[in-house]
């Protein structure tokens, strides 16, 4: 394993209290910028979230967290388009940093597949603020930094659906506090005990891998790879893509971040691009929620020209692209070649760009301090993790009938499997999710229902399990028809049985799809049931309309 240290070493610097984030600050130059309480269009000041804005520990650093942003899913994007040079991978791969993929403890079962035997792809992707070199101290600044353990101040889930058809992408706001599982460095050993603390700490518990843990932690979303980019080479990538086509609905001018744009739509590169994707009090109410909106609408315009060839036809160009991309990431083990990148970006390239769908956990302030973090909104927070779990696009054009077999279907009886009376189950109680607390005792009345359908040896077991949907896990194939006539007798759907190399026997995990009763629920349709909330703020990959509001009072 090649080790990341050099991009993680630095003190033991905790995170700095909200308000008093002075390596944000120094993005803007010594002074932090235009000085004295920022506030809101509505008139709230930014501290106090109004307008429903985050709050203030959440309001600086855009600049280089938009970079970071978007420039993981160019990575991912661009690799699968240079077949021609396949030749020079072998160099591009030593580029590439790896690190391990999950620190944690808790890991998840891995989804199970469809019925063409595929499974879908989740993909972590970070924005770390390391300052761990001269040219990312020039990009990020704030020196004094430079020996700081690194943020990973940007955070997205990229799913990809199983048959390949649609993509969909979560972020999730860094100040978002949450639960930190136990995670040991792979570095120095050093084991971090479970915390709870704002998801971009995570980071500073042993790595990438500690942030991997946490996203399962929270979402019940099992992980497949992580890549992780710093400030290093983003400029030479936005330089080299060349301009992308960007909208606005009236003169924008935000003194702060340079941009300067009149009304209607407009080619940006170079430095005005880097504006653009760093500006928050020029769109909508001046806050994170606007900014976020156009970076979706600019990656998406960039998705969209990089998928249909208009950019990147020059081999220099495409050459120095990559290997700027190449040396910002670190990637997991699994993922920590060139040529795994590149297939993985033939994957990302059979996806319609009118099926991406880019989205934000739903959100509220954080009851216990609300000025400095969020926590995941409940019950929506919950919705969008299911649906991803469950392989449902955001977008809600899944075919209907497709998604009511899936969640219908029940294993047909096998000959194989023994007499129910002989096969062992474990039964866990995995009711618990990070916005609403474990139904007590949800593991011992199904081991009731089990044991009066004939399944004597079913015995409840009382550690909690982060495992959101109920399922049924077998540790080899000798046990498959077991496990699939434990489903077939609770009534589960045949995509609740899968492999697990952790499960030592058969093991039952309830979930939250089965928090109350004996008998597992149906599926019901419901319009609202098969997208994401509107909270999350959709935007779908090939909307040509998008034009982003300009905020008046930084109109000209």
């Amino acid at each position: 394993m090649r080790q990341t240290s050099a991009r993680r070493a630095g003190t033991q610097q905790s995170r700095p209290d909200a308000g008093d984030l002075g390596w944000d600050d120094s993005l803007y130059g010594e002074g932090g910028g235009e000085g004295g309480p920022e506030r809101s269009a509505g008139g709230a000041d930014a501290a106090d979230g109004g307008d429903g804005e985050p709050p203030a520990a959440r309001s600086r650093g855009g600049k280089r967290r938009v970079l970071r942003w978007f420039a993981v899913i160019l990575s991912l994007l661009i690799l699968g388009t240079a077949g021609a040079g396949y030749l020079y991978y072998r160099h591009l791969n030593g580029n590439l940093l790896k690190d391990p993929l999950n620190l944690g403890e808790r890991r998840l079962d891995k989804g199970g597949p469809n019925a063409d035997g595929n499974t879908p792809l989740n993909i972590l992707l970070l924005g770390s603020d390391s300052r761990n070199s001269e040219e990312n101290v020039e990009l990020g600044g704030s020196r004094v930094d430079a020996d700081r353990k690194p943020l990973a101040d940007v955070q997205m889930l990229l799913h990809v659906s199983a048959d390949r058809s649609n993509m969909s992408v979560v972020s999730i706001p860094r100040d978002t506090r949450v639960t930190i599982p136990q995670c040991t460095d792979p570095d120095d050993g050093t084991v971090h005990p479970e915390t709870s603390a704002t998801i971009n700490s995570s980071l500073q518990h042993g790595g990438p891998g500690c942030s991997v843990a946490t996203w399962e932690e929270l979402t019940g979303i099992p992980v497949d790879h992580f890549m992780m980019i710093d400030f290093a080479g983003v400029v030479n990538m936005a330089d080299a893509v060349g301009g992308v086509p960007v909208c606005v609905d009236g003169n924008v001018q935000d003194l702060k971040s340079g941009l300067r744009l009149e009304k209607g739509r407009t080619t940006i590169k170079g430095e005005q691009a880097l504006q653009w994707l760093r500006t928050r009090h020029g769109f909508e109410n001046g806050s994170d929620v606007g900014r976020a909106k156009a970076q979706h609408m600019y990656m998406n315009a960039m998705i969209r020209q990089l998928k249909s060839g208009t950019k990147l036809t020059d081999p220099g160009k495409l050459r120095n692209l990559a290997e700027a991309a190449t040396k910002a990431l670190t990637v997991d083990n699994d993922l920590g070649t060139v040529n795994k990148l590149y297939d993985l970006g033939n994957d990302l390239q059979r996806v319609p760009s009118n099926r991406i769908t880019m989205a934000t956990m739903p959100w509220v302030e954080d009851p216990q301090n609300p000025l400095a973090h969020l926590v995941p909104k409940p019950g929506e927070a919950d919705k969008i993790f299911s649906l991803v779990r469950n392989d449902i696009a955001l977008d809600g054009k899944d075919k209907a009938e497709d998604k009511a077999d899936a969640a219908t279907k029940t294993p047909e009886p096998s000959d194989s499997a023994a007499p129910a009376a002989e096969i062992g189950v474990t039964v866990q109680n995995g009711t618990g999710t990070a916005t609403q607390a474990a139904v007590p005792g949800r593991a011992g009345v199904v081991t009731q229902q089990l044991a009066q359908l004939g399944f004597a040896q079913a015995t409840a077991n009382g550690t909690p399990k982060s495992q959101a949907d109920t399922t049924v896990s077998y540790p080899s194939e000798e046990l498959r028809a077991d496990a699939e006539a434990v489903a077939e007798k609770l009534g589960l759907p045949s995509g609740a049985v899968r492999i697990s190399q952790s499960a030592e026997q058969i093991t039952l995990v309830v979930g939250t799809d089965w928090r109350t009763g004996t008998a597992y629920p149906k599926a019901t349709e419901s319009p609202d049931d098969d997208k994401a909330p509107d909270s999350a703020g959709a935007l779908n990959g090939d909307d040509r309309s998008a034009c982003m509001k300009v905020n008046p009072a930084y109109s000209f």
